[in-house]
Order: structure tokens, then C-alpha cells, then sequence
């Protein structure tokens, strides 16, 4: 669709959407400049009927190192500046929550500290035998946001998040794969492993994803009671569309359904 100098995206013609973090030569490192481009690529593609799927990795065989420290002298160097950043930075992942088609991290290499945590905003993280992933938070004198932590202790649960934030350590594919941080360990590669299961997810109807992802966020953020009238109205959503009753007609026509999204 369109290429930028550290975040490239392309669209494949089955409507997966690649987002590459394109700085090699720092590991992916990510700017201010390009959380505020992950975070509008992101909403972009997810108001595209055309994509259905998106995929988020690295150049150069790393997914991402992180933030880049390098630059946090001139973009962070004031309490006003680092309340900017964070809000640019969370609103890269709020956009992947918040995205109405399923995102998945393909992490090859690094997914470390702001490279864990975006990972960690997609769906499904979908990795290979070189991933290395941890938050080196404590090595740093930092304490994790309130998002990112939500985030972690969701997909790790309690005991994995504390062992994961308090060792800083960094957790192979395997280990990875044991505790959550990953979902899949792909032996042809994360980028295949995460395009195989995009092709998987993309032959299912898309406002049932779509509204499956919203219901189960409202979960993770809270009581369930709270949010009945948000859920019913996402569930009678779905009941009323055109994809419900092509579904139907599929079944009994004993062939597949054509979705449409709509």
C-alpha cells in the first residue's frame, strides 16, 4: 500500500497485511517517529475491508529491541516529553487492541522491553529457534505502565509476570512458548508460522472476529457484568448480518461460505 523509511506495509492479495519495523541496523529499535506510525498503519488497516489479517515483524531477522534509547535525550528528557512519549507509545498498542482484525506478531530475533510489550498488544505472538524475548525493566530502574503490565500478566498469568519483570531475563523460544509469551514456535520461520495461521483465521467470518475480539478484550479489562449490554449488543450484531446468513445457506448447500464482512 505504501512504504515509509522505518515501517514498511504491504498487502498480499489474499488481504494479509505485513507491517515490517525496518531499522536493522539498530534491531529494529523503534522511534517516537514510528510508534506513531505503527499506530496509524495499524487503524488504517483495520478500516480497510480489503485486509483481514495483518502481521507485525522485524527486519534483518530481529523482531524489535525495543525503544530507542539513543534518542530519549532529546524526545524524553523532561517529565512533560516522557507523558508524550508513553501516550504515542501505548497509542501504537491501543491501536493493535483495539484493531478489528487479528494481529500477530511474528518474532524472530529480539522482542525485547517495547518490542515484548508491542508484541504483546497483538493477538497472537508466532515465533521460530532464534526468538529471544524478556523486559529488561529492572536492569533499567523502570517500572512497567499499567497497560503493558495488564498486557503481560494476561497472556503469562501472575507467577510468569513477576519472574519475567523481577530476572529481566531473556527467554528462548522454548521457555517462551512454556510461560505465554509466545503462541507458536514455527520451524520454517516466524513470518511463515504467522502467515499460515493469518490464512487459517481469514477463512472465518470477519464480524465474528471482529466482534469475538471485542468481547474477550471487555473480559481481560474487567467484570463481565459491567460490560453485558456492550457483549449482547456486539453477539445480535453479528445474528443480523448478511455473513450469519450466508453461513447458514453454506451448510445447508453443503458448501464453503463466502464471507464479506458484512
Amino acid at each position: 500500500m505504501a512504504e515509509a523509511k522505518d515501517v514498511i506495509v504491504e498487502v498480499d492479495a489474499d488481504g494479509v497485511a505485513l507491517v515490517t519495523l525496518n531499522r536493522p541496523h539498530k534491531r529494529n529499535a523503534v522511534t517516537l517517529a514510528m510508534w506513531g506510525e505503527i499506530g496509524q498503519w495499524t487503524a488504517t488497516l483495520g478500516g480497510d475491508p480489503a485486509v483481514r489479517a495483518i502481521v507485525v515483524t522485524g527486519a534483518g531477522g530481529h523482531f524489535c529491541a525495543g525503544a530507542d534509547i539513543s534518542e530519549f535525550a532529546m524526545v524524553r528528557a523532561t517529565a512533560e516529553q516522557s507523558r508524550h512519549y508513553e501516550e504515542v507509545a501505548e497509542g501504537a498498542v491501543h491501536a493493535m487492541l483495539d484493531c478489528p482484525k487479528p494481529v500477530i506478531a511474528a518474532v524472530s530475533g529480539f522482542g525485547v522491553g517495547g518490542g515484548c510489550g508491542l508484541a504483546l498488544g497483538c493477538d497472537f505472538r508466532v515465533g521460530d529457534a532464534t526468538t529471544q524475548m524478556g523486559i529488561p525493566a529492572a536492569r533499567l530502574g523502570i517500572v512497567y505502565s499499567l497497560l503493558e503490565s495488564r498486557l503481560l500478566l494476561s497472556a503469562v498469568g501472575l507467577s510468569n509476570a513477576k519472574l519475567v519483570l523481577y530476572s529481566a531475563r531473556r527467554f528462548g523460544a522454548a521457555e517462551a512458548m512454556r510461560i505465554g509469551l509466545l503462541d507458536q514456535v514455527a520451524e520454517d520461520g516466524a513470518v511463515a508460522g504467522a502467515r499460515r495461521l493469518a490464512g487459517e483465521l481469514i477463512a472465518n467470518a470477519p464480524l465474528s472476529l471482529a466482534g469475538s475480539k471485542e468481547v474477550l478484550q471487555l473480559l481481560a479489562e474487567g467484570d463481565a457484568e459491567r460490560h453485558a449490554q456492550a457483549i449482547a449488543a456486539i453477539v445480535d450484531r453479528a445474528i443480523d448480518s448478511e455473513d450469519y446468513r450466508e453461513a447458514a445457506r453454506a451448510f445447508v448447500e453443503k458448501r464453503p461460505p463466502v464471507f464479506r464482512g458484512r
